[in-house]
């Protein structure tokens, strides 16, 4: 378990090398600065940055083992867990989705100031973007279960790998799911904090679930 600041660097750079570990304190750096003008993150959890938001986004990639097409991460917010893993793998296909436009702005500028080629920022509501293939969906904080699951399928293929960091409403979101489309997700134990979980599995096609693959 993830306990301190020190722990949370120490992981993430387990995770990745340290061209990208720069990028992901420049990250942090920018986001405090931008924190001082709209609230991306909660005050109470700045002193734990890296391990609240920067750590809790990178574990994700423990359950990616290769890359797996376009990363679609929903509702970006600040840009946990998508501006990261972008940051991480710069080499990956990354669009994050946030509608809000200040958000938007934020994205933007740090996906420039990272020099976050392949790193795409989707300034719209999901329901107004244009369908693809994603590999992985993510969504931190989207919306609850069954909603997630009826806008994002279409996104989804046979293959496409579903990541929800749903910290300490984990199993009650899954449980609020339709017995088949349940038996689709299990939960992971969060590394950063013990009541959280992840949400893994997949996929859903169309709206209609289909026997779970095994990452």
């Amino acid at each position: 378990m993830i306990e301190t600041e020190e722990e949370a660097r120490a992981f993430t750079a387990s995770l990745c090398d340290s061209a990208a570990m720069a990028r992901l304190e420049r990250l942090a750096e920018l986001l405090l600065a931008e924190n001082e003008r709209q609230n991306l993150v909660a005050r109470p959890t700045v002193p734990h940055l890296w391990q609240r938001h920067i750590a809790d986004s990178a574990q994700l990639l423990r359950h990616v083992p290769r890359e797996t097409g376009v990363w679609l991460d929903l509702g970006t917010g600040a840009g946990f867990p998508g501006l990261v893993i972008a940051a991480m793998r710069p080499e990956w296909p990354v669009r994050l989705v946030e509608s809000r436009k200040r958000r938007v702005e934020w994205l933007e500028a740090a996906r420039d100031a990272l020099g976050l080629a392949r790193c795409e920022v989707l300034g719209e509501r999901l329901e107004k973007i244009d369908s693809f293939a994603a590999g992985v969906i993510s969504a931190r904080a989207f919306a609850p279960m069954p909603r997630l699951l009826e806008l994002a399928a279409r996104f989804s293929t046979k293959q496409t790998l579903w990541l929800l960091p749903k910290g300490r409403s984990a199993k009650q979101d899954l449980d609020a799911l339709p017995k088949i489309r349940r038996a689709m997700f299990h939960v992971e134990q969060s590394l950063t904090d013990l009541e959280a979980g992840i949400v893994i599995g997949g996929p859903v096609q169309g709206g209609r679930p289909e026997a779970r693959h095994d990452p």
